[in-house]
Order: C-alpha cells, then structure tokens, then sequence
C-alpha cells in the first residue's frame, strides 16, 4: 500500500511539472504585436465577391469583387512578429467611427506596446452626406482624443492624412479635395507629438507622377460589359483594385522605415 502511494504521490508531482512547464512556456512565448487600423473605405477590408441574381437562369451566382483597402493589403508585408486588425469601414468618419461603437472595439483590443494607425477626412469632409459629416472643430477633438486614448493603452498612435483622389484639372495637375482637413491632422501630430504619415502627400506625389491615363489602372474601374457588378461601367476614382491598393501600403511601410517609427519597423518584412 505504502509503495502504491508513492508511486500516485510520484505521478502526481510529475503531472504538476508538466503543468508548470506548459504554462510557463505558453506565458513566456511571444505573442504578436497588434497592429490596428481605424479609418474609412479606403483603408478598409473588403468582401471577395457579391451575390448577383443571373437574369436569364434566375439563379443566384458569385462575381469577384476586385475593390481593395490599402489596410486589408498591409498584412502582406508585415512579419511573424506582428498580426494586423482592421476595424476601417466603408463610409465611416470619425464622428461615426465613435458613434457605432467601432473605436470603442479598437480601443479594447489594444494593448501596450501595440500599434494604431488611423486615417479619416474622406467622410468627415463630405458636408453633403450629413450622416458621416464632422465640422472641422470636432475633428481635431476627436483627434485628439483618438491620440490620448491610444497613449493611456500604452500603445503608440500612428495618424495619417486621408488619401487622395484621382482628381485632376484640364491642363492634367491632380486636385486636393479633402479642405483643410489633412491640415488638422498634421497639426494634432505635431501638437501631441506623434507619428504621422502624410498619405495624401505621398499618394498625391504618387499618382501625378503616374499621369492621368496610366494612373487609372490603380483604381476600382470597368468598362460597360465588363463586370456583371457593373453593367454599365464604374468609374470610381476614390477606392482601388488590388494594385493599387498594394503599392499604397507599400508607400505607408516605406515612409514608417524612412521615419524610423521606434518599434514598427521590426514588424516589416525585410527586403533581401
């Protein structure tokens, strides 16, 4: 009797070391640094395909949907050692981003150490949908609330100036369209002394060295016929395809190496 209990009493030690073992390593391995995106369609994840209903069968089919966010293509160029969370939405300003609970989700998720980038002024700007309008005052508040939040979490706030639109004059030279809102973000960054990447600088640069006919292949465009989706054509100059929405978060890693942002670029893929 004696020797069986040792032998459970034995067991049961075992089994203890195995269990501290486990948790000590699950503890200690490393986990992913998040990531996260708060902004509008531009940044946003998109659906792969849309549901239409055949017009001669009547049957319901799935057409690719070839609209990209340049956030939903970021991941292709981040590491193991980092994981990206998109909470960008089509249409959302940053009144609405606030108003739908969606920041509030961001921000729970967040955690020192982390990262958050944020990109609005597209629907904030729109004084003529006045569901997502925000006046510029309270942009800049809600700015920098996003900023003091983020930094109360530990976590390093990323703002960016919204991107630009394909837009371009008579004689061929691209047109600012989001007023004097990229310019509060620019000032909120200096004020609080955060990082900042000027996207509608670098995307403006961008695509009026593209010209105005080679710079229609980045975006989400078709001719009539082309796209059950689109029967009559779509010629949408604000969100792009998959191209051009891979060569914006190219433009983002390489702006956030040029600026050394302190923790973020360990995060990148490293080109050989």
């Amino acid at each position: 009797m004696k020797n069986r209990k040792s032998k459970i009493s034995f067991i049961k030690s075992k089994l203890a070391i195995v269990v501290i073992t486990t948790t000590f390593l699950a503890c200690a391995a490393p986990h992913p640094t998040k990531i996260l995106m708060g902004g509008d369609s531009t940044m946003a994840d998109k659906v792969l395909s849309k549901s239409i209903t055949d017009s001669i069968s009547g049957e319901k089919i799935d057409v690719p949907f070839l609209e990209r966010g340049w956030g939903m293509m970021l991941p292709n160029f981040v590491n193991e050692k980092g994981i990206v969370k998109n909470y960008a939405k089509n249409g959302r300003s940053t009144r609405t981003f606030i108003e739908e609970g969606l920041w509030t989700e961001l921000l729970d998720n967040t955690e020192k150490g982390d990262f958050v980038i944020l990109q609005f002024g597209h629907n904030d700007s729109s004084v003529s949908k006045g569901e997502r309008y925000t006046n510029p005052a309270q942009f800049r508040l809600n700015f920098i609330a996003f900023v003091q939040e983020v930094k109360a979490r530990g976590a390093t706030p990323i703002l960016c100036t919204p991107v630009a639109r394909r837009k371009f004059s008579n004689e061929g030279l691209l047109e600012p369209t989001h007023g004097v809102y990229p310019d509060i973000i620019r000032d909120v960054a200096r004020e609080q002394q955060v990082p900042m990447i000027d996207m509608e600088k670098l995307t403006s640069e961008w695509l009026q060295e593209e010209g105005v006919e080679n710079s229609r292949r980045f975006f989400h465009k078709f001719a009539p016929g082309e796209s059950p989706l689109y029967p009559n054509g779509l010629d949408d100059n604000t969100h792009y395809n998959e191209l051009g929405a891979t060569y914006v978060a190219n433009l983002f890693v390489k702006e956030a190496e040029k600026q050394k942002i302190k923790g973020l670029t360990k995060l990148f893929i490293q080109k050989k």
